[in-house]
């Protein structure tokens, strides 16, 4: 089976040249090729692509804001950024909105083709040195459940105390172990204590 790719990017000839180093790849299909995320969410209920490679700047769009949304409405779509620069906030806002992996345009073929597989794998790939002491801020709402969770309190109680649904209180709690990059409550209150985030 190979991995079905769709490129989104406003640069023709970019997108074009990376069309034809992809195809060289005998494991991965390049789907279609958009210049407008306008036609995006079209293209991707047609080809149901496992991986979108998506330029970080266009003309009239912006890379992480789709990036933001493709994850939130279609999660089983892996989202690469593309970015000809490697600015720290690309590279932050890129893993903050969802993308799995941040490619610059000056990286090999070879380093792209990468990031597609390990993409689809469920393997996020970032300039490690560039986000080990990177984490993502938490959102006011997010502060509060944590302290709640701090207080031992359930996600019943905290939809209560918040006037917020329990599906809302567990989708923030989510976005509070994937910023701290922990896998249980106990263990982001005991991060969140080491960053200094919680008293």
């Amino acid at each position: 089976m190979k991995i079905k790719v769709l490129l989104v990017d406003d640069h023709l000839l970019v997108m074009l040249g990376i069309q034809q180093l992809l195809e060289k790849e005998a494991d991965l299909e390049v789907v279609n090729t958009i210049c407008h995320p306008a036609r995006l969410e079209g293209e991707i209920i047609k080809h149901n692509p496992d991986v979108i490679v998506m330029d970080i700047r266009m003309k009239n769009d912006n890379g992480i804001e789709w990036t933001k949304k493709i994850t939130e409405t279609y999660p089983t779509c892996k989202v690469v950024i593309l970015s000809g620069y490697d600015y720290d906030e690309y590279i932050h806002a890129a893993y903050e909105a969802g993308a799995y992996a941040f490619v610059t345009k000056e990286n090999s073929a070879f380093e792209l083709a990468n990031a597609i597989r390990q993409s689809h794998l469920g393997i996020k790939s970032f300039p490690a040195d560039r986000l080990s002491n990177y984490h993502p801020p938490l959102t006011n709402v997010e502060l509060k459940i944590l302290q709640f969770i701090s207080e031992d309190r359930t996600n019943a109680e905290i939809s209560e105390l918040l006037n917020i649904s329990k599906r809302t209180v567990e989708h923030h709690v989510s976005s509070i172990l994937r910023k701290l990059d922990v896998d249980s409550r106990v263990g982001a209150v005991v991060k969140a204590m080491k960053l200094g985030i919680l008293e």
